[in-house]
């Protein structure tokens, strides 16, 4: 169980700090079940999820493996899709985030970046799930390394070079 004031890795939304524990204030609900109440780091709005949940949860990495994990970068391999069908390719990448790794992350930022650079086009649903990896990678790094949120591509560059 996760105590309050934690932060985890809480499904496919990345770091949220638990607020509280304690049943849902909500009419119909069970009052004796425990909920966790989540802000996520990046984005709005408050999440809940039962401390019984199946969901996937997992403690935030430590400041050592955040820093071997930032090494290792520059050896993972893009993610490349070699279907064209706009629905496969998004199912692709779909399909990578729901490992939660954070090499996986690497790869469909690296695969996406590629894809586009070679299309010369733009592609917003490319460049929102582009975001979307580096929400979710640089808000664990954040909170792993001590730095702001905003410095860990930065951080990423200094140490091991632009991860695309």
């Amino acid at each position: 169980m996760y105590c309050v004031g934690e932060k985890i890795i809480y499904g496919e939304n990345g770091v949220c700090t638990v607020d509280k524990i304690a049943p849902l204030d909500l009419n119909g609900s069970v009052p004796d079940r425990l909920f966790y109440h989540l802000t996520p780091l990046v984005g709005s709005g408050k999440l809940f999820t039962p401390v019984d949940s199946n969901a996937y949860m997992r403690p935030v990495m430590s400041r050592d493996e955040a820093e071997a994990f930032v090494a290792a970068i520059p050896a993972i391999e893009p993610a490349i899709c070699s279907d064209n069908r706009f629905n496969h390719v998004d199912s692709f990448y779909r399909d990578l985030f729901k490992t939660h790794e954070l090499e996986d992350l690497v790869s469909v930022i690296k695969g996406l970046t590629m894809r586009l650079d070679e299309k010369k086009t733009r592609s917003s649903r490319a460049e929102a799930t582009i975001k979307r990896a580096k929400d979710i990678l640089y808000s664990e790094l954040s909170i792993s390394l001590g730095i702001d949120l905003k410095s860990v591509e930065s951080y990423i560059a200094e140490k091991s070079g632009p991860i695309v």
